[in-house]
């Protein structure tokens, strides 16, 4: 029975891989990257030589036929993200739910975990995180009045809500969500594990005064406190 791993690769420091993780990328006949270019940094630090083969939110149905068909011949594979756990905020759902509904194929799927930035963000919040929402990244043109006000409405249910921006749009986002949420803390995570790694922390106005004056670049991961 071929194995299908869903590997987590680090989000920003590469010491953050696991040994285990290191193993099987070694190990497998295929990596299914999401960009070669970014997993080959990774691969080329331990000195993995494994093939690799792209498939992302834009793949066609041809790619996923192709994998399909190695999982047939016996082939052990590894689903990896550019960074962080495949299967959150990227396609690999997809995939596997193509690879269970399979007519007569039969694959045993294993999670390898590991980083995550909504989980690093939420640990170092100082919100109460025992219970929280995660909305992955806002709409970029429509549907985004929806999406804050469903902020809103779950911030004001006292659920932390977590989401990712990119930096060519967090500002804009942020002064976005002012008009659904004025005055309460929000945090935002910016490179998180990586050299400028930043947090900011307050209100929405005093967190888009701080943003503005570093350069805005990275990832970002914005955590929204819920009513107390």
């Amino acid at each position: 029975m071929p194995t299908f791993y869903i590997v987590a690769t680090p989000i920003g420091n590469l010491g953050d891989v696991s040994k285990r993780a290191l193993r099987i990328l070694s190990e497998v006949d295929l990596i299914l990257c999401e960009d070669t270019r970014v997993t080959k940094k990774l691969l080329d630090h331990y000195q993995i030589k494994t093939p690799t083969l792209s498939y992302h939110q834009h793949s066609q149905l041809k790619k996923v036929e192709y994998i399909l068909d190695l999982l047939k011949q016996n082939k052990n594979l590894v689903l990896v993200s550019d960074a962080g756990t495949p299967g959150v905020s990227d396609p690999g759902n997809k995939l596997i739910s193509a690879i269970i509904t399979s007519p007569g194929l039969v694959v045993k799927i294993v999670p390898v975990p590991g980083p995550s930035a909504a989980t690093a963000a939420a640990s170092i919040s100082g919100f109460p995180m025992d219970k929280f929402i995660f909305l992955g990244f806002p709409p970029t043109k429509r549907k985004r009045k929806k999406f804050f006000e469903e902020i809103r409405q779950l911030a004001d249910s006292k659920y932390p809500v977590i989401f990712y921006e990119s930096p060519y749009r967090i500002l804009k986002t942020l002064k976005e969500l002012i008009s659904f949420i004025n005055e309460r803390e929000i945090v935002v995570c910016r490179e998180l594990t990586k050299k400028f790694e930043t947090v900011y922390r307050g209100e929405i106005e005093e967190v888009i005064k701080e943003i503005e004056k570093d350069k805005i670049k990275g990832e970002f991961v914005v955590i929204v406190e819920g009513k107390n």
